[in-house]
């Protein structure tokens, strides 16, 4: 079946940060993917994500240029350099920190997924990956799940495909989304493609529900991430950091990181 564009948009930016979409609009269509913010920091910059909680998502970050100091209440601390790829498993309840690390440019993306209710509260677990880890099939880096031939070391659940893909101007790509992937979308914020009949630039596009090809023809030098899964089968209950896939979810994750939060404060990591 053809797959068709059926949403468009450009984001809503906030100073460096473009959010893509968020649990209360696109990712309500999209889920399992809920939320992504592609950012921006320009050089000499003093931004910075202070530590800040999350439960009931799984977090990817790619760094696609600079590095990024992190740590996290897994115990994880370290650099992050460009091609490196964060996955969070927040479980049931998780703090972690970024900023740029230098003074150069820092740009990538940050996605959240809703995790399957079997993981939404467990203990949350942190993967560190650097560019050399990240297989790849074909121009596709395969950040989480499997694509052709390769997967990604990123212990994200099943039914779950994201890809950071580069094309050269004039070269074209499928994909072919595995067996139940309904759901796809992709983000270009470097050159322009052509898919599903249409000119794609400097946006995300959501494509209609179908296990159809996706074939992309790119007009100039393109970067994008395009993602694929099978659909998440729970209405989405939300708190202010947090997904879950019910209201009770909800509590006990709320009130997992808000215990988390008091021993941060205790120790003067945080006020």
């Amino acid at each position: 079946m053809t797959r068709t564009i059926v949403a468009r948009t450009a984001g809503r930016p906030h100073g460096p940060v473009n959010r893509l979409f968020s649990p209360g609009d696109l990712g309500a269509l999209l889920k399992p993917f809920v939320f992504l913010d592609y950012f921006d920091i320009p050089a000499h910059s003093n931004a910075r994500f202070p530590m800040h909680p999350h439960s009931g998502i799984a977090t990817t970050t790619i760094l696609l240029d600079g590095e990024v100091r992190y740590e996290d209440t897994t115990g994880a601390s370290g650099v992050m350099s460009t091609g490196g790829v964060e996955w969070m498993n927040a479980g049931g309840g998780v703090w972690h920190d970024g900023y740029p690390e230098g003074r150069t440019r820092v740009h990538g993306y940050q996605l959240w997924t809703a995790l399957p209710s079997d993981l939404e509260l467990r203990e949350a677990k942190s993967q560190y990956l650097s560019a050399r880890e990240i297989p790849m099939a074909g121009p596709a880096r395969v950040i989480l799940g499997r694509y052709d031939n390769a997967q990604s070391p990123a212990s994200a659940p099943p039914g779950i495909n994201y890809l950071h893909v580069r094309l050269a101007a004039g070269e074209q790509w499928r994909y072919a989304p595995p067996a139940g992937h309904v759901v796809a979308w992709l983000s270009i914020q470097r050159g322009a493609l052509r898919v599903a009949g249409q000119r794609i630039d400097a946006e995300l596009a959501v494509f209609s529900e179908s296990e159809g090809v996706l074939e992309f023809i790119a007009e100039s030098d393109a970067e994008f991430v395009l993602g694929s899964a099978v659909p998440h089968p729970h209405e989405l209950s939300l708190g202010y950091y947090s997904v879950h896939t019910s209201e009770a979810a909800l509590q006990a994750g709320e009130t997992r990181i808000a215990q988390l939060g008091e021993q941060l404060r205790r120790s003067g990591r945080i006020r």
